[in-house]
């Protein structure tokens, strides 16, 4: 090479390098790639990695890989991991170690046999060898016992599976990952990533009260995909909820979270997870995995291509120059919110509590976040909130009731579910109210609201009819401020209690927990203006708005909706917006209290586009 030439590319070298470590240093998260063994083995050849990694790096800041060295009886050689440690260092990226502790499974996926003595001495030779190598690595959301073969039957003894994998695989954490590897290498940092089903954790032996203890850090499975193709049927909410609520389990120790491009519709569907996880304050946000993001990204089933939104596919094609990969979503994606990520405060919603091993109404809190209840989830009871929103899964608390009487004759609000209602019953539930959750199912076409007596107002119909229980109650004891008719008859959808010092509500959860999109929009209004108390901002909206909202009077506005919809925020003490993305200036009017209790506030209308956001800050 001719030295002006050499000098050139040196020098270029290092204005990219330096500048890529000044963006590290300010940007408001990390963007991190994971390399799965296989990727790993095939970086083999030089030629294709460093095509493949200029193409995905040309499309998207990289500032850190994952290396994985074990997934599927796949081991790589050290040699080639250190080499390939090596070559992503020099392009100045930080690199870290990866594990996915699966074996060989035909399709469904299988863990380790655990009381094998075999399969126990592959896994510490496999933390031993990965803690040779880095300082940090991470276990993919694998790490689980699903199987039940003879030897696992024979340790089980009269233990529940759930125990028995519990018990095992905290043992296993302790013993087997965490301490092996740490003898090798003593300064290591071990993360555990959670997947996205916390609600059937302990099922598998994962143990979010302990196994988070033995681990340096956690992360967390963001990936949400599909609502309704997948078979988890997860709520686009749950992106940032799960990060919310993570971040609670191991306060400061949640490293961050992570997307998939697998089994999405359309394209906005990938964006989307993306932002909910850093809406949610992720550290890191992982894009899983450098093989597809190599892969072609097409728009998809999208009939709101045409509107302004925030996808723009032709920008998108123009950053790819040509044919858009999924490295140039991501790109896209994560480049337009860096701008105003970093002027969010923390975040807040309201309270809820899931103790860590909880089970019923199972993930019934996206549901409410997709209905425009922003929701701040818990692992212990949150005995500081003026409003705590309680679910079925509340129920495995054997001190539940006296802290819901604390809260109540504090003055304070709980909101209590139809299904926490049912599992309390005969458990002093009955001390609260004398309500009675009947098998007796209604299916309720209109609604009206009302705050005391008289005929109400009429807060619309559903497009078709829902099915909710029927939960009976004492007139003049309990207020249905809420209503659902069906055939002329009414029946309670939001049960009002005053109690001690504080107010009781029990909502009703239509059987089928989509059918919460079928409310029309003013029933939805009136349970928001309810159940929220004192929130300093909300909506006005039809389901499928959501609301994300922090504590320096930041908050963002998200559409999942296929069509543009009217919003109306209503902020307290502020009579302006600012709308952090295009700076423009929105004025409010006053607006009126429709009963006692909902607080005063300033009305802000606005349009948000198909899968859309807006990001305001409250004041001049």
């Amino acid at each position: 090479m001719k030295p002006r030439a050499w000098f050139f590319l040196s020098l270029l070298s290092y204005f990219f390098t330096s500048t890529l470590a000044q963006t590290q240093q300010t940007a408001p998260f990390k963007t991190v790639v994971y390399i799965p063994v296989q990727i790993t083995l095939k970086m083999k050849d030089r030629q294709w990695l460093e095509s493949s990694w200029a193409k995905i790096r040309s499309q998207l800041q990289v500032d850190k890989v994952y290396l994985e060295t074990y997934r599927s009886r796949i081991l790589a050689d050290e040699s080639l991991v250190a080499d390939l440690k090596k070559f992503f260092r020099d392009q100045g990226v930080e690199v870290s170690g990866a594990i996915c502790f699966s074996d060989d499974d035909n399709g469904q996926f299988a863990s380790f046999t655990y009381t094998k003595p075999e399969d126990r001495a592959y896994v510490k030779h496999v933390s031993e060898m990965t803690a040779k190598l880095f300082d940090e690595i991470i276990l993919d959301d694998f790490f689980f016992a699903n199987t039940k073969k003879p030897s696992d039957i024979a340790a089980k003894g009269d233990l529940s599976w759930t125990d028995f994998r519990l018990k095992t695989m905290n043992e296993v954490s302790r013993d087997l990952v965490v301490n092996a590897a740490k003898t090798v290498n003593p300064k290591v940092k071990m993360i555990i990533k959670y997947p996205n089903w916390y609600e059937h954790f302990q099922g598998n032996g994962y143990d979010l009260a302990e196994q988070p203890k033995f681990f340096d850090a956690i992360y967390t499975g963001t990936e949400t995909r599909d609502p309704v193709a997948t078979d988890q049927n997860l709520q686009q909410y749950e992106s940032y909820e799960i990060m919310r609520y993570f971040d609670e389990i191991a306060p400061g120790r949640n490293g961050g979270g992570w997307v998939d491009t697998f089994d999405i519709k359309y394209v906005d569907r990938y964006s989307e997870q993306l932002w909910l996880t850093v809406f949610g304050k992720a550290r890191e946000m992982t894009l899983f995995n450098f093989g597809p993001l190599l892969e072609e990204a097409t728009q998809g089933n999208r009939p709101w291509q045409n509107s302004a939104t925030s996808i723009n596919w032709s920008k998108i094609s123009t950053r790819a120059k040509g044919r858009p990969i999924f490295a140039s979503v991501a790109g896209d994606a994560l480049d337009q919110i860096k701008p105003f990520v970093g002027k969010l405060g923390n975040p807040i919603g309201i309270a809820s509590y899931r103790p860590v091993h909880a089970t019923g109404e199972d993930f019934l809190h996206n549901f409410l976040g997709m209905v425009g209840i922003p929701i701040e989830l818990y692992p212990t009871f949150p005995t500081r909130a003026d409003v705590v929103l309680l679910t079925e899964g509340a129920a495995s608390d054997a001190n539940l009731i006296n802290e819901i009487k604390e809260r109540l004759n504090a003055g304070k609000t709980v909101v209590m579910t139809s299904g926490l209602w049912h599992a309390l019953e005969g458990k002093g539930a009955e001390s609260l109210d004398e309500i009675r959750y009947t098998d007796h199912k209604v299916a309720v076409t209109s609604f009206i609201g009302a705050f005391g007596a008289g005929a109400g107002t009429d807060i619309g119909k559903s497009s078709s009819p829902i099915l909710i229980p029927h939960l009976r109650f004492l007139t003049n004891d309990a207020w249905p401020v809420v209503r659902g008719i069906a055939d002329n008859n009414g029946f309670p959808m939001l049960l009002m209690n005053q109690y001690g010092k504080g107010t009781l509500y029990v909502i009703t959860i239509p059987e089928n927990f989509t059918d919460l999109y079928l409310i029309p929009e003013a029933a939805l209004n009136a349970i928001r203006s309810f159940v929220m108390g004192n929130f300093p901002v909300r909506i006005e909206a039809p389901s499928k708005v959501s609301l994300f909202a922090y504590d320096n009077g930041t908050f963002i506005v998200e559409s999942f909706r296929d069509e543009p919809t009217n919003v109306t925020v209503l902020a307290a003490n502020t009579a302006s917006l600012t709308d952090l993305v295009s700076t423009q200036q929105l004025s409010g009017t006053p607006h009126k209290p429709r009963h006692p209790g909902e607080p005063a506030t300033t009305a802000f209308s606005m349009t948000i586009a198909p899968h859309s956001y807006r990001v305001f800050q409250t004041g001049n």
